[in-house]
């Protein structure tokens, strides 16, 4: 299984999401980490992302080996992340096979409207476990409080 992770910008909201699928998921899951930007995907490698790259080009190109996508709700906004997301990166994204599970993270010139705002962590922990769910993976056990 491959999931493609999407951020832009300083890379802060990606690097959380695969800190995260790194916590979450089995080691055998591969994690695609694909930066608008070069300090973007530096950050996602840093968490531990299986394989890199950078730029409109490197997202037409390997978006489409992820079985899922993971990013925030801008990269299908054409303009969006101070300009980052070009109409042809978000076209790419939105056409894409894989499943795209979009974090709800508001944008300065829209608003997501019916939806509770929530941690971004929370927000992660919701998408993992729909990853988990729709790819037959067993949900994660928690430990009981300790007395």
């Amino acid at each position: 299984m491959i999931i493609a992770v999407i951020d832009g910008m300083g890379g802060g909201i990606g690097t959380q999401i695969v800190t995260q699928l790194r916590q979450e998921l089995p080691l055998d899951v591969e994690i695609l980490a694909l930066g608008t930007n070069a300090v973007a995907t530096e950050k996602m490698m840093k968490a531990r992302a299986n394989r890199g790259a950078s730029g409109e080009n490197a997202i037409e190109v390997s978006i489409n080996d992820a079985d899922f996508i993971l990013a925030p709700i801008g990269v299908v906004v054409p303009n969006s992340m101070m300009g980052e997301i070009t109409p042809a990166i978000a076209e790419a994204i939105a056409g894409a096979r894989g499943c795209k599970l979009l974090l709800p993270i508001r944008g300065p010139r829209f608003k997501i409207v019916g939806i509770e705002w929530k941690p971004l962590t929370k927000q992660i922990s919701k998408a993992i476990a729909t990853i988990r769910e729709q790819a037959g993976l067993p949900p994660v056990r928690t430990l009981p409080p300790s007395t």
